[in-house]
């Protein structure tokens, strides 16, 4: 490899994606002395499709669908172009959900066909992870974790209650059962993500190690 590796951490609120990308951080940071550099899904690069953001993401209707598919569609180009690719031959990229939340999200909230959002958003994604990791739980054990979060971290009535979630969840098992429809989501791995938190680290950390997607002690890429 001649960059190091974009890898992407996709689950349900409250499945442990944000522990997982910090003992990600750690583990490249500590082990070989490079930082990674972290992303989310939605990354503010373009002003101009700023509010459709917001008003797509957290009021979502009919009448701002497409133009929340748009802003979707020019953040990540922006987010690709300005962020990931000028990184990965520094260091590694991880992303906070990336291409299959959006995939799920207009599913679920706009009864949107997973194949048809994907139409919309792949053009502008040329950057393929390296990895994504899914992290999989019961819907209950993450709705569990998901309230129990401080006061900081946002639990949204419209979206984190069991249906929606449950549905989340069917969809994302359902696109990534046919990954030759989805390409541009990558190569994927499925982790449990209801044993310790130690455990979800080392299993990732594994799955970086088969596919050789780690630096050696020198620094270089396997």
């Amino acid at each position: 490899m001649d960059t190091f590796p974009f890898v992407v951490i996709e689950g349900l609120d409250g499945s442990g994606k944000t522990t997982l990308r910090k003992g990600l951080f750690r583990l490249f940071d500590n082990l070989y002395g490079v930082t990674p550099l972290s992303v989310l899904t939605t990354n503010w690069l373009d002003p101009e499709v700023a509010a459709d953001l917001v008003d797509g993401k957290y009021a979502p209707t009919e009448a701002n669908r497409d133009r929340y598919l748009a802003a979707l569609r020019a953040d990540k180009q922006a987010t690709v172009e300005r962020l990931i690719a000028p990184s990965l031959p520094l260091r590694p990229v991880i992303a906070d959900r990336w291409l299959l939340s959006e995939l799920a999200f207009f599913q679920v909230k706009h009864g949107q066909a997973p194949a048809d959002t994907y139409a919309e958003l792949a053009g502008a994604i040329d950057l393929v992870p390296d990895l994504t990791l899914i992290l999989e739980a019961a819907t209950s054990t993450s709705m569990q974790r998901a309230a129990s979060r401080g006061a900081g971290d946002a639990v949204r009535d419209d979206w984190d209650v069991v249906d929606v979630q449950t549905s989340v969840r069917a969809t994302y098992q359902a696109i990534t059962g046919n990954p030759v429809a989805f390409p541009k989501i990558g190569p994927t791995v499925r982790i449990d993500a209801a044993q310790p938190r130690a455990d979800v680290l080392a299993d990732a950390w594994r799955a970086l190690l088969e596919r050789g997607l780690t630096p050696d002690p020198e620094g270089s890429i396997r």
